[in-house]
């Protein structure tokens, strides 16, 4: 069985996304959040860090999993309940937990970003939309109608997007930014695109999306953020001789 020293996967995860240098919500705590033994045979890759998901990745019989949403958003103790429950599965399964949030967001080839950008047939990328002193998301020109545009989305997520049409029906300079950025419309088109597709957002952009003259796309937070999971788990495969698997479990938000 193949096999590679946790820390190795940790300082090169660390290496290529970033992770140090990226500034972030208090929350995210960016990077190794729960060790193992020290070693790693199987990698699952995974959008959030819960305990449904964990579960999954103790039946897939892993001891690394990749997350984009980990464990410490909201207050960590006490440990008590469905918390207990998960840090019990988490050490009696010998399963370590990496998260990485704006860090695998921006990363200009593995991240959400550019990945979900490349599905979409974006070409010649440019750093779009500044988040806690950095760009993390990328834009593009393309003449593509709203539409079509709409359609290529749900292919590439596998989930409908909700659309704000606020601009015009024939799409020209878009900007992708994955997950909950729909709050900050503003920022968006005064960076001059004129749509702007991201995961979710609150009822009152709609209203701003059309005084804005901006077609807003919402992919889904979770079906906008599968893909820099899946990215990072395949370079991790190819670098180290390991094998994984996406575990999947939507949200439908």
């Amino acid at each position: 069985m193949p096999k590679a020293p946790l820390a190795a996967l940790v300082q090169y995860c660390d290496r290529i996304l970033r992770t140090r240098d990226r500034g972030d919500y208090d929350g995210a705590a960016n990077g190794l959040q729960m060790e193992n033994s020290g070693a790693v045979t199987r990698i699952a890759a995974t959008v959030d860090a819960t305990l449904a998901t964990v579960k999954l990745a103790v039946a897939a019989k892993a001891d690394l999993l990749l997350v984009h949403h980990g464990l410490f958003w909201s207050p960590s103790h006490p440990w008590t309940g469905k918390r207990r429950e998960l840090l019990q599965l988490l050490v009696q399964n010998n399963l370590a937990v990496y998260s990485s949030h704006l860090p695998l967001d921006a990363h200009p080839l593995l991240g959400n970003n550019a990945q979900l950008a490349a599905a979409l047939g974006l070409k010649k990328l440019q750093p779009f939309f500044t988040s806690h002193g950095q760009t993390i998301g990328f834009k593009a020109q393309m003449k593509i109608s709203r539409t079509d545009l709409a359609q290529r989305l749900e292919r590439a997520t596998g989930a409908k997007p909700r659309i704000i049409p606020g601009g015009k029906s024939l799409c020209e300079r878009i900007g992708v930014v994955t997950g909950g950025a729909g709050s900050d419309l503003k920022i968006a088109a005064a960076e001059g695109v004129d749509t702007f597709i991201t995961g979710e957002g609150p009822h009152w952009t709609y209203a701003l999306g059309e005084e804005l003259g901006l077609n807003v796309f919402y992919g889904g937070h979770y079906a906008t953020e599968t893909f820099g999971v899946k990215a990072l788990a395949a370079e991790l495969s190819r670098k180290f001789k390991l094998p994984w698997e996406f575990l999947d479990h939507p949200t439908g938000l």
